[in-house]
């Protein structure tokens, strides 16, 4: 993993916590909010982040590979159409697995009218035993109404994940990077190796000591859908006026050259 030494480098500077300390961090008046930039910016924001943070480590690893597929109507692709039009409720089913504990999860995440998100999840044995053998259609059926003749496996992604918590331990921030993506459809592959994707999930409103690192880097809030944007990449079937402009910001933030240290 020789792409990764330079971040690895810098996450042995941060102590550990691990995955059973994180289970007491609830966050239960939770607020999210997403952040794109690139890998050189990233090292710096690291950099910035010793005498603040905690990395977590799972089982001596603090970058976590994670692969997800995600399944949408096959006729409508509505799931995707909505998430691109903005509308409210949202729903998205995926299938992720951790790849480092072999572990995978059907998954059902909905965004209600308030914008507040939802996520129930289930045990599988893997995505083969969803497309194969169905499992985890009486947890789709009870919690979307759906069975999975109603849906096809659309996008795959994968992913490396990092996983950081201050010492307060009143917010949590997730760093994926080395973007990959796979279309069941059309066959076609997608990188976004240079992406980097944050995203701060912080008890409230409680001051969080990230924020004016960030604002220093001039890395500035903006959304991001991994599914969303891994299904324009490798669909160009699909009606994508409105992330058509999504995709050229995050292309144009993504090629930006990093702040000059401060």
């Amino acid at each position: 993993m020789a792409q990764f030494q330079s971040i690895y480098r810098l996450l042995d500077e941060l102590p550990t916590i691990t995955l059973d300390e994180m289970k007491s961090i609830r966050l239960m008046k939770r607020t999210d909010m997403k952040f794109v930039t690139n890998r050189a910016t990233l090292e710096q924001l690291l950099g910035r982040c010793k005498g603040h943070y905690y990395a977590q480590r799972v089982e001596g690893e603090a970058l976590s590979a994670y692969a997800t597929t995600y399944f949408d109507d096959p006729a409508t692709h509505r799931m995707f159409a909505r998430h691109q039009a903005g509308h409210r409720p949202r729903t998205k089913v995926r299938v992720r697995t951790y790849v480092g504990s072999d572990l995978t999860f059907l998954e059902i995440k909905r965004k209600d009218n308030h914008g507040k998100t939802t996520k129930r999840r289930t045990k599988v044995a893997s995505l083969d035993a969803v497309l194969q053998e169905r499992a985890g259609e009486d947890f789709l059926k009870e919690i979307a109404g759906l069975t999975w003749d109603d849906l096809i496996p659309t996008v795959g992604n994968r992913f490396r994940r990092i996983t950081l918590v201050n010492f307060g331990k009143t917010e949590r921030l997730t760093i994926d990077l080395g973007l990959q993506f796979h279309n069941y459809e059309t066959a076609e592959d997608g990188t976004m190796d240079d992406a980097v994707i944050i995203e701060l999930k912080r008890d409230g409103r409680v001051p969080s000591p990230i924020l004016p690192l960030l604002r220093d880097l001039r890395i500035k809030p903006q959304g991001f859908s991994k599914y969303c944007i891994g299904s324009v990449m490798t669909n160009k079937g699909l009606r994508i006026n409105n992330f058509k402009l999504k995709l050229r910001m995050v292309e144009k933030t993504v090629a930006k050259r990093p702040a000059l240290p401060g």
